[in-house]
């Protein structure tokens, strides 16, 4: 079955059930009754190859795309449709469904890809062919930008919500990357979330670009302060960040580990996989894979450790079911 739930303050608000199988993907379009669905499990309710677009007002699929391989990813927005196969993103109209565009990229079965949501910057973010390299289509203008983020293989990226940032972390895990996508994308940061290989589960900018927040194998979810947005230029780093610095930085010529800056706040916990989003007050949503829901809260002038407001499991229903 399919549960809507509110995060911020948490409440479940609806439930649709799929008695004839799983359902593997959920894509939102903003908070409306418009749903993109990819069946999964073992018994898939639609197959892994289609997605469904689904009205929940009528309680019925409205359209549906077909593909050759297995559906990785969806990505929603009022003018677009993003879909994401192994080696493949391809860009639909919502209107029409008409295929707008195919993009060959680098095997992706984690379904890497970014599609910004704000109606003035329609940006699309997804692996080139090239290992470590990251693909930024302004749809509007249809211009493209090629970033050569990591060595290694991508592990995740995401855009801002205009599409003017753009944040990538690699297979190691170690670093997260930030480049302005205006113009000819440049780096404008990098921080690090920690010295040991990991996998990234989630990064997500905040509403006003100010901070950043990732998750990751470590079970530690890291805030990193990227300074006021105003500020930034092609010469000139964020203003004023506040992220801790290594007190051997003078050592930075010797190796960039010294001359790293590390999260602005943090807190240790939850030990599964989950995925994070900020939310309002200084706030940070924790959806975890054991059903677990936290609010976390943080001090935006100070940092330090966070502090849990809410806990939650979504595990157990508060509709009556598990």
């Amino acid at each position: 079955y399919q549960r809507r739930v509110h995060g911020d303050p948490y409440r479940e608000t609806f439930r649709r059930d799929f008695p004839n199988g799983g359902i593997g993907i959920v894509e939102m379009l903003f908070r409306c009754n418009i749903l993109a669905l990819v069946g999964g499990g073992k018994t898939p309710c639609f197959p892994p190859t289609k997605v469904m677009l689904w009205d929940d007002h009528q309680i019925a699929p409205i359209g549906e795309l077909s593909f050759r391989s297995e559906v990785r990813a969806v990505k929603l927005r009022r003018d677009k449709i993003v879909v994401v196969v192994d080696q493949n993103v391809y860009l639909y109209t919502f209107d029409k469904l008409e295929m707008v565009h195919k993009y060959d990229t680098a095997l992706n079965p984690k379904g890497i890809v970014s599609l910004s949501p704000a109606s003035n910057g329609a940006v699309l973010a997804c692996p080139a062919i090239q290992k470590g390299v990251v693909r930024v289509t302004n749809l509007t203008s249809a211009e493209e930008q090629f970033v050569l983020a990591h060595e290694s293989q991508l592990s995740y990226l995401v855009l801002n919500n205009d599409g003017t940032r753009l944040a990538t972390a690699s297979e190691k895990g170690t670093l997260i990357r930030i480049y302005d996508t205006t113009g000819k994308p440049f780096m404008i940061k990098e921080v690090r979330r920690g010295t040991h290989y990991t996998e990234i589960y989630s990064i997500s900018f905040s509403s006003d670009s100010r901070f950043l927040v990732v998750s990751s194998g470590k079970a530690t979810i890291h805030i990193f302060d990227l300074g006021d947005q105003t500020q930034a230029t092609q010469h000139h780093e964020e203003g004023d960040p506040r992220n801790r610095k290594s007190t051997f930085g003078f050592l930075g010529g010797i190796s960039t580990y010294f001359s790293s800056e590390w999260s602005f706040a943090w807190f240790k916990g939850p030990d599964v996989p989950s995925i994070c989003a900020f939310g309002t007050d200084n706030s940070v949503l924790v959806v975890a894979a054991n059903g677990q829901f936290l609010r976390l809260g943080f001090d935006p002038d100070k940092g330090g450790e966070m502090e849990i407001r809410e806990s939650n499991s979504f595990a157990v229903s508060p509709l009556g079911r598990s």
